[in-house]
């Protein structure tokens, strides 16, 4: 699939955008908040119209897909049980390997980026952040342990995509959005496994976490639209 411009959403995607947006900008400040139905629901919205405005603007299926996973995975964790958190990393695992193969299935895509220019540099400190994140979180993890390593390659994976993809027109965005999103998982992994509850910092990353990670998924959308 070749990539054939940066297009703008317009007509049911537009709204639908827009809608996603509204969801997203309400949800924010309850994203320190306690599990309730509203919390949920918009949380989930704000990620499903993304995928609706996807699907309806002509997007890649694939795009679709992990828009509808990432969606999935969002109402999964705002459920804050151990049973929803494990069904909300299956789901957000999935999404990042639709993702990757979205990534790889565009037609400039090409893997000789990884090795040229700025590739390997990426690359390096890909492999250094996720020994981190294994050393960090291996011990804290519990019985999520199996999980949560796993998941880390899965992340790391769909930055390594994104390198092989060049820097013009919409497709500029999607290196970034992947860093953003890679940003939010790791944000996450430190609020849930590494930071004791009653750390100052607690306060301030669910508000980190919302704005990469939403913006992330939007900007994949703009660049694949």
């Amino acid at each position: 699939m070749a990539f054939d411009g940066f297009g703008a959403l317009s007509g049911g995607a537009g709204v639908s955008l827009a809608v996603a947006t509204v969801f997203a900008v309400i949800y924010l400040p309850m994203a320190a908040g306690a599990a309730g139905p509203f919390r949920s629901l918009t949380k989930t919205l704000s990620v499903a119209f993304l995928a609706l405005a996807a699907a309806l603007g002509g997007a890649p299926w694939l795009l679709v897909l992990a828009l509808g996973l990432c969606a999935a995975g969002d109402f999964c964790l705002s459920q804050e049980s151990e049973t929803s958190f494990m069904a909300g990393v299956g789901a957000f695992a999935a999404g990042h390997l639709v993702y990757v193969a979205l990534f790889l299935s565009i037609g400039e895509s090409d893997p000789s980026r990884l090795i040229s220019g700025v590739g390997p540099a990426f690359v390096a400190g890909f492999a250094v952040v996720g020994l981190f994140m294994a050393w960090l979180l291996a011990p804290r993890a519990g019985d999520l342990k199996v999980a949560v390593l796993a998941y880390v390659p899965i992340i790391l994976a769909m930055g390594v995509a994104a390198l092989t993809l060049p820097p013009v027109a919409g497709l500029a965005l999607v290196l970034p959005a992947a860093l953003a999103f890679m940003a939010s998982d790791i944000t996450l992994a430190f609020e849930t496994f590494v930071l004791a509850e009653d750390h100052p910092a607690r306060r301030a990353t669910p508000y980190a976490v919302w704005p990469l990670y939403w913006g992330a998924q939007a900007a994949f959308l703009l660049a694949f639209s």
